[in-house]
């Protein structure tokens, strides 16, 4: 239908009657939408018909703008109606079509899961940052100077050897992989030490992270392994504050009835230095053919001491104004010691139904 006049009346609802028909033939949205378009769009008879209203003579323009507007208000009705019922079915359609039984059984995937010795790291430190610690970090490939003749150790010191240390080529590089975390305390001091001299504020850093030396991968050791240390600089320090943090930690990770000792011992780094002990927690220290401890009653967990006045003095703190104290343990043996973990290759060979089962520690 072209060229339709206004004033056609019998045009005029032939073409409504046709676009009505169109409307209801249309049984999806998309052909609706195409059903509209031809009757309504820009070229639609009916659209040419409601434009042609300006050329007609002015009596007639009332005539042909009321029969055009009842046109166009038939079509608007017709077609919000078959709108509402495709939608309708539409949306019907969809809720069966999608519907998901919840009771069917699915395949999950296998979960990974994080590493314990990442969330008892993470647990050890959170211990020291609710005392106000700070947690220091530094590079795993570690100057000689830093990982040795800072921390006292003698030039002809057996750990100095290759068959102990991890040297970087070529030799004469003085580089290395650490041995401890023990340079990153000498770091954190030459790091604060201005603030410890000009405003007081004592150093209290934990250094976690991961150490090398090599030994042989067996059920106790490991060539790559994970420490925690920790160091206190500031005045008036004394063994009794090192025993008292000692305890905290130990209290914080094994309970509250947790009991330990200090052992004497020596380390370059410290003087007077001691073995921490553990109360056994498997027998409480009262049976002697306890395979845990030995039948001694205590468990080893990692060394401790007064900062030695060599290694203040290489960080360049005055050892007759300020004290010191340092200590640090394996975090792969308080893994064992924690969950009873009794082989240490079970920790390094990427297996995640050994993760899984320590779920996640907060």
């Amino acid at each position: 239908m072209t060229d339709l006049s206004p004033l056609d009346a019998a045009g005029v609802q032939a073409a409504v009657d046709e676009a009505l028909a169109a409307f209801a033939a249309a049984t999806t949205l998309d052909e609706l939408k195409d059903a509209r378009l031809a009757h309504t769009g820009d070229k639609a008879p009916l659209t040419l018909a409601n434009r042609a209203i300006k050329d007609v003579e002015p009596s007639d323009k009332a005539t042909a703008g009321q029969a055009m507007g009842a046109a166009r208000a038939a079509m608007g009705r017709a077609l919000a109606a078959r709108t509402e019922e495709l939608e309708a079915e539409r949306d019907a359609r969809v809720l069966l079509e999608e519907t998901v039984d919840v009771t069917l059984p699915v395949a999950r995937g296998l979960q990974g899961a994080r590493h314990p010795l990442e969330t008892m790291q993470e647990t050890m430190c959170d211990t020291f940052v609710a005392m106000g610690w700070e947690v220091a970090e530094g590079p795993e490939m570690e100057a000689e100077w830093f990982n040795f003749d800072a921390l006292n150790f003698d030039p002809d010191h057996p750990a100095r050897e290759m068959q102990d240390t991890f040297f970087i080529d070529p030799p004469e590089s003085g580089l290395l992989l650490r041995t401890h975390t023990s340079p990153v305390q000498v770091r954190a001091a030459l790091d604060r030490r201005e603030a410890l001299v000009k405003e007081g504020r004592g150093i209290y850093v934990v250094c976690p992270g991961k150490t090398f030396r090599t030994d042989e991968l067996d059920a106790t050791h490991t060539p790559v392994f994970h420490q925690i240390e920790g160091l206190a600089v500031d005045k008036g320090l004394t063994m009794a504050h090192l025993k008292g943090t000692l305890d905290a930690f130990a209290r914080s990770l094994f309970g509250p009835d947790a009991v330990t000792r200090l052992r004497p011992s020596f380390f370059p780094f410290t003087e007077p230095s001691a073995e921490m002990d553990l109360r056994c927690f498997v027998c409480g220290g009262e049976d002697t053919s306890c395979r845990t401890c030995s039948g001694t009653g205590w468990i080893e967990w990692g060394g401790c001491g007064m900062t030695h006045p060599n290694v203040l003095i290489a960080a360049g703190i005055d050892p007759f104004e300020y004290t010191a104290f340092a200590f640090g343990m394996g975090i792969e043996r308080t893994l064992m010691f924690r969950h009873g973990v009794k082989d240490m290759r079970d920790m390094v060979e990427g297996d995640v139904h050994f993760s899984q089962q320590f779920g996640m520690e907060i």
